[in-house]
């Protein structure tokens, strides 16, 4: 069976830099960004894009819901060499 892959998309400007999604990440590919956003908040990104897995913690515990996630759909290559 293939390895489920995710990604997530952080609304960069409403992101607060609270810091749960960082907590919530059982694979820690998320962190807060040394740059600040508009509102002078170190926003939410993915550090380490390879390793999420589309568990959807970072969106659940996200107080203000600026995290949306994305489960990738292996490509047929991908599955035949799993």
């Amino acid at each position: 069976m293939a390895k489920v892959r995710g990604t997530i998309i952080v609304d960069v400007e409403k992101c607060k830099g609270c810091d749960l999604c960082v907590v919530a990440c059982p694979t820690n590919v998320i962190r807060l960004a040394p740059d600040v956003n508009g509102k002078g908040y170190h926003y939410a990104y993915m550090e380490n894009p390879e390793a999420c897995t589309g568990c959807v913690n970072c969106a659940m515990v996200c107080p203000d819901s600026v995290i949306t996630v994305y489960r990738l759909k292996p490509s047929k290559t991908e599955a035949a060499t799993a």
